[in-house]
């Protein structure tokens, strides 16, 4: 099973109807180049939304369309780049960002204030890697597809003690019931793999 099929068995059926086969042309003709098609595939089936209420993701088309998005974090992340090579902080945006050749290309962001990028190594886009800046203080390099990213990405979500999401100074005073029922609605501990279309 790929790891695109175990990611859409976790987070079940998508009820996006079928894409528009000219979804993609205008994003991609903007980057000059393909996507990795294990991105357009799931975009296509799942849409813009926020995976396991952390992860959120654009498509070309809806509310918040991929395209706009892409075009104002380049431009930001370029900006903040060319402040921290003037301050000589190169470790902390190694990479250029679209369009500067082999620049960083935008996909999605986090919750905790992460931005993830396509980092295109090379002329195949399926053997790109998936670069995630950290709060803009360094970045770490995914060797893998955007599927087993996101699959990662689910599954560490997913393997988080029960009281994930507390701060440890207020176990001491919630009884029992109180941490059961903050589990039971899912405020704290593991998340469930979900999709929520936006």
């Amino acid at each position: 099973m790929s790891s695109l099929d175990e990611l859409q068995a976790l987070l079940g059926q998508p009820a996006r109807p079928q894409p528009h086969p000219d979804d993609w042309f205008e994003v991609e003709r903007h980057l000059g180049t393909a996507l990795p098609a294990d991105f357009k595939v799931f975009l296509d089936a799942f849409g813009s939304g926020v995976i396991s209420g952390e992860l959120v993701v654009f498509h070309p088309r809806g509310s918040s369309p991929l395209l706009d998005r892409m075009r104002k974090t380049h431009r930001m992340c370029t900006e903040r780049r060319d402040m921290a090579l003037s301050r000589g902080e190169v470790e902390q945006m190694p990479y250029p960002f679209h369009p500067e050749p082999g620049g960083l290309i935008s996909w999605g962001y986090d919750y905790s204030g992460d931005e993830h990028f396509f980092l295109p190594c090379g002329p195949d886009p399926e053997q790109w890697k998936i670069v995630t800046m950290l709060h803009e203080e360094g970045c770490e390099t995914f060797d893998g597809p955007f599927s087993s990213f996101v699959l990662a990405f689910v599954r560490r979500l997913l393997d988080v003690d029960q009281y994930h999401g507390i701060e440890p100074e207020a176990l001491e005073f919630l009884e029992p019931e109180d941490l059961a029922e903050l589990v039971a609605a899912g405020e704290i501990g593991p998340v469930r793999p979900s999709f929520e279309p936006f």
